[in-house]
């Protein structure tokens, strides 16, 4: 039996590594891309809320004069948030509409009159509900980020992500100050 020629065997390495280097580039595309689908499906529930905070607001306008600061919050932080060019600083913005968020809700629960009124009700239990969306696809978000930065750190994944310019991800972060109760004072 002829021993194969050592051209033919660079030949077959150099293609095992054409091929492993296509495999690699293409997981990482796949991956970016689901990154930045999951963050598209966050953006949509917090347009989601968005879209259901005026209804909100507008409910409780109606039966709360006195509380305007938190009606403006609410509507400051929203237009900061469709001004924010980067996935951290909508994450940013939309901390600051979660922090008014929960000064309403604390409102709230003190008007027992407020909670009575269906309509507020209603746009409770579905802003509820996104709230609960919003939680589900941030962790999906950072799960996605965290295969992806793993694989564009590991060896060696990691010599081509630094050849084909796949850098290492931001995971969302709640706002500084976002595990705390937010204090309500009439």
């Amino acid at each position: 039996m002829k021993k194969p020629s050592t051209s033919v065997i660079i030949l077959v390495v150099l293609g095992v590594l054409l091929l492993y280097g296509l495999f690699s580039y293409n997981g990482f595309i796949t991956l970016n891309e689901q990154v930045d689908g999951q963050w598209a499906q966050v953006e949509a529930q917090y347009q989601r809320r968005f879209d259901l905070i005026p209804n909100l607001v507008e409910s409780v306008k109606g039966i709360m004069k006195q509380e305007q600061t938190i009606f403006t919050a609410l509507a400051d932080a929203r237009t900061r948030y469709a001004g924010a060019q980067t996935p951290n600083a909508r994450a940013s913005a939309a901390g600051e509409v979660e922090t008014a968020l929960g000064r309403l809700l604390v409102i709230m629960e003190n008007y027992p009159q407020l909670r009575s009124s269906e309509t507020v009700q209603t746009l409770m239990t579905q802003l509820e509900g996104t709230e609960n969306r919003i939680s589900v696809e941030r962790v999906r978000f950072n799960d996605i980020v965290r295969i992806y930065n793993t694989k564009t750190k590991r060896f060696p994944g990691s010599l081509l992500a630094t050849l084909f310019s796949f850098g290492e991800r931001a995971y969302f972060e709640f706002a500084q100050g976002a595990e705390n109760a937010p204090a309500v004072s009439f």
